[in-house]
Formats: structure tokens, C-alpha cells, sequence
């Protein structure tokens, strides 16, 4: 792992990107791409995707590079850029997007094991929750050991994830066919569909998901051995996950037709595979995506503990949340964090179709992070802060951050005002919290201009909860 205690090399910061992003919606992607978009719709959508997610890794690894004082990744930025309020409000949005994300591997994880066990029906079942509750725990202790261990753990499982992943593309690089490809590129024979602008729309919005974690480096900053590497870890592991999952998107529409793969039961991945080798192809896929969910949840269990941690450090959450254990584990940040997790779990019993609603709110949680991470490159770029004497680098940032920034714009568009409402009322509550840690240091709680966002936060989060009561918002 490191010479140095405690530290974390390139290969463990790029296992941390890969890890957090390559969880369980790969393994969904054939079916939740073809129910909403045929061949042609689904190449502009990636090429569309792939610019502004390279563009937004590029910005966290300029932000690495030159801002190396800040530690906590989105959240830092957002707090050194706009103000101690963004700067909570993006730790808050990506803390329960992150662990709203982990309900939702637990549910899948235990889905796919009643693939071999009928007992966990789809994941929710008493018997999946009971399972899926000892797990949890049993992570949270792996965890309290220390985050070198878990970080060397994760990188084991992310080595054992990629291995099916590879062979499914292997083997269907040998079935794929044109003519299947071919036959209805556009899905004219589906107006279900909708226009061809539709069905990009519709389709990006299931690669915000599959992307989450691009920033999973930067949130490490402080433990990383070498700073320099934390830039190089985003941009390694995104072009990583990009190829696999283009890869395994496309070769899918050359094996089965749109219509078919959108019929598919999830993980669709399993089908496809077991279409063309039989049924040690949807074991073998069942068994990667086991693997690939204990990963993913050991990175996000670590991701949800540092950004509580980071921003507890310098006073912008609450000071008990920047205890740590012997092994420097930010433990009240995870006894929280699991907590939460806890209590959603035994709501999945009672409310499976409510769990669904907030997978998508969690997916909107984690772009106000994003944005305001965008808007911090461009600002800096705008600013000439840290570029004298490098007109260069300078330009090139400022077309990066912009680019940056109109994407991330456009995801919230995508993204629809029903979560964005839904969003404020998960984001209002938080300004407890804010308060408390702002009383601590003996400052103003808010400053004139936060006043009036916050404002804005609470006049959206009781428009939801008026909707929710009078039926014209649903989760």
C-alpha cells in the first residue's frame, strides 16, 4: 500500500474511483439503457456524457493540483469558492447521496443472492433486511480497523470485479452482430421512445448513476501519499470505467434487439451473457456483481465517514463528528453514517417503491456537489488565481470549467424540478447542523447572501412537502 503509515498510494486512490463507481449499475446497463433509447440515440448520449465527465474529472484533478491545501474534495471547493453554507450544503447533498446509495446496494446485493437463495426474494424481504443488517455491521468494524486496511481491502475486490466485466466483452466482442446492431438504430419502430432529443435526455439521466465516484480520489486528499496523484487517480479510473461501460452498453446491442434487452430482468448483464453461453454465463455474472456490490460498499461506507470527517475538521460540521478512533477512523462520522443506512433498510420492508424514489433523489443529491465543484475550476481559471505566468493553462481551463459547468447545469435540467423540490427538503434540515457547528466557533450563523439561499432552500423544501401532502409531488 505505502512506506508511509497511514497513506495511500496511486494504485489504492485509483481502486477508490473505480470502486465507488463501478457498483451495481453496470451489471443493469444493457436494460436500463435500451428501455429508453435505441442504438443511435445511445452513441450520442455517451459521446455527450464522455465530454463532460472527462471535462469534470479534469477539473477535480486541476483542483488537486493546484489547490493541494484543500482537503475533503467537493466539498472544500465549494466552501473556498461560495461561502461556508455551500460549503456544508455540499457535504450534507453528497453524505446522503452517498449512503441513501448504499441502501440501494444493500437491496440489489441481496436481490442478486436470491438469484441462488428464494428467501431474499427481491432484496427487501425480513430475511434479505436481516442479512443485509449484519453485513452492515460487519463492514462498519472492518472499517473501525482502518481506512489503509479497508482501502487495501477495496482495491482486492475491485481487481475481482473487473475480471467477469472483462470477459463478458470478450465474449461478446465473438457474438455481436451487425445486423442486430443495425436494424433499428434511431427506434423508429418503438415511438414509445420518443424523439431521438428524448431519448438522450432520458438516457443520460441512468449515466449520472453509473458515474457517481468520479470524485472518489479528491475526497481522499489528505491521505493520499502523493497529491499529484490524486489528479492522476480520477482521470485513470474514469477512462477506466468509461471503456467498460461503453463497451458493455454497446456489444449488448449487437446481441440482443433493443425491444429484448429492455424486457430484461436486472441484473440484465446476466441475461444477456446467459443468451449467448447458457447458464453459467448469468452465474458467473451473478457472482461478479456480489463481488463488485461488497466493493462498491466498502467505498462508499469510506466515502461517507471522510466527508462527514473533512468537514468537521475545519468547523463547518459539528466538532463531535471529527473524533477518531486509535486507528484514525473517523468514528461518530461512521457510527452516523451506518445508522442512517440502519433506518433505511427497515423502511425498504414496509416501502419498496418509496426506496426506488430516493435511488433517483440520491443520484440528484450528488449534482449541487458537482456544480458548485465545476464552478469553483471556472472561478479559478476567471480569477488568474494560482495561473501567473501560465496564460496557457490558463485558457485551457477556463474552456474545461465551462464546459464543466454548462454539464452539470444540464444534468439538474435532466434531472427534472420534481427532485430538485425533493432535494430541498432533504437539503433544509441540515442547517441544524450548520447552526450548531457555526455556535461552536462563535460565529454568525449566516452570512447576508446565505440568508437569502437558505431562504430559497426552505421555500422549496415546504413546496415539496405541500406536493407530498396533496399528492401533486410523489417520491
Amino acid at each position: 500500500m505505502s512506506d508511509t503509515p497511514g497513506k495511500l498510494r496511486l494504485g489504492a486512490l485509483v481502486a477508490l474511483v473505480v470502486g465507488s463507481m463501478i457498483g451495481g449499475g453496470i451489471f443493469s446497463l444493457p436494460q436500463n439503457m435500451a428501455a429508453s433509447a435505441d442504438v443511435g440515440a445511445i452513441l450520442i448520449g455517451w459521446a455527450i456524457t464522455a465530454v463532460g465527465m472527462l471535462t469534470l474529472a479534469f477539473v477535480f484533478q486541476t483542483l488537486a493540483n493546484r489547490k493541494p491545501n484543500l482537503d475533503g474534495g467537493v466539498y472544500a471547493y465549494a466552501k473556498a469558492g461560495f461561502g461556508d453554507y455551500m460549503g456544508f450544503s455540499s457535504a450534507w447533498g453528497y453524505w446522503i447521496s452517498a449512503w441513501l446509495g448504499n441502501v440501494g446496494y444493500f437491496v440489489l446485493l441481496f436481490s442478486t443472492l436470491g438469484y441462488f437463495f428464494p428467501i431474499f426474494g427481491e432484496g427487501n424481504t425480513p430475511a434479505a433486511i436481516i442479512g443485509a443488517s449484519v453485513l452492515l455491521w460487519a463492514v462498519h468494524f472492518l472499517v473501525l480497523r482502518g481506512i489503509k486496511e479497508a482501502a487495501f481491502i477495496n482495491l482486492v475486490t475491485t481487481v475481482a470485479k473487473v475480471v467477469p466485466l472483462i470477459l463478458f466483452i470478450l465474449i461478446a466482442v465473438f457474438a455481436f452482430k451487425l445486423d442486430i446492431f443495425t436494424s433499428d438504430i434511431w427506434g423508429l419502430k418503438n415511438p414509445d421512445l420518443g424523439s431521438v432529443m428524448d431519448q438522450v435526455r432520458n438516457m443520460m439521466l441512468v449515466t449520472v448513476w453509473v458515474f457517481i465516484g468520479i470524485e472518489g480520489a479528491s475526497i481522499f486528499s489528505s491521505r493520499a501519499e502523493k497529491r499529484s496523484d490524486v489528479g492522476r487517480a480520477t482521470v485513470i479510473g474514469f477512462i477506466t470505467v468509461l471503456l467498460l461501460l461503453v463497451l458493455v452498453n454497446v456489444l449488448s446491442l449487437g446481441i440482443m434487439t433493443q425491444p429484448e434487452l429492455a424486457k430484461l430482468q436486472n441484473p440484465s448483464m446476466a441475461a444477456v451473457l446467459e443468451h449467448v453461453v447458457g447458464h453459467w454465463g448469468a452465474v458467473l455474472i451473478s457472482v461478479g456483481l456480489i463481488v463488485s456490490l461488497l466493493g462498491a460498499l466498502l467505498s462508499w461506507v469510506l466515502l461517507c465517514a471522510e466527508i462527514m470527517f473533512s468537514a468537521a475538521k475545519d468547523h463547518t460540521m459539528p466538532a463531535f463528528l471529527k473524533k477518531e478512533n486509535a486507528n484514525h477512523v473517523p468514528v461518530n462520522a461512521l457510527w452516523l453514517t451506518n445508522a442512517m443506512v440502519q433506518v433505511f433498510l427497515i423502511i425498504t420492508l414496509f416501502s419498496a417503491s418509496t426506496y426506488l424514489s430516493l435511488i433517483y433523489l440520491a443520484t440528484s443529491m450528488i449534482l449541487v456537489p458537482y456544480l458548485w465543484s465545476a464552478a469553483y475550476g471556472l472561478l479559478l481559471a476567471v480569477r488568474g488565481e494560482t495561473y501567473e505566468n501560465a496564460l496557457a493553462e490558463r485558457k485551457k481551463d477556463l474552456f474545461i470549467g465551462a464546459v464543466a459547468l454548462i454539464y452539470a447545469i444540464w444534468l439538474i435540467y435532466a434531472g427534472g424540478l420534481k427532485y430538485l423540490l425533493l432535494s430541498a427538503l432533504l437539503y433544509a434540515p441540515g442547517a441544524i447542523l450548520f447552526a450548531k457547528a457555526k455556535r461552536e466557533s462563535g460565529q454568525q450563523v449566516f452570512t447576508s447572501i446565505e440568508k437569502v439561499i437558505f431562504a430559497a432552500v426552505v421555500i422549496g423544501a415546504l413546496v415539496a412537502a405541500y406536493g407530498l401532502y396533496d399528492g401533486f409531488l410523489t417520491l
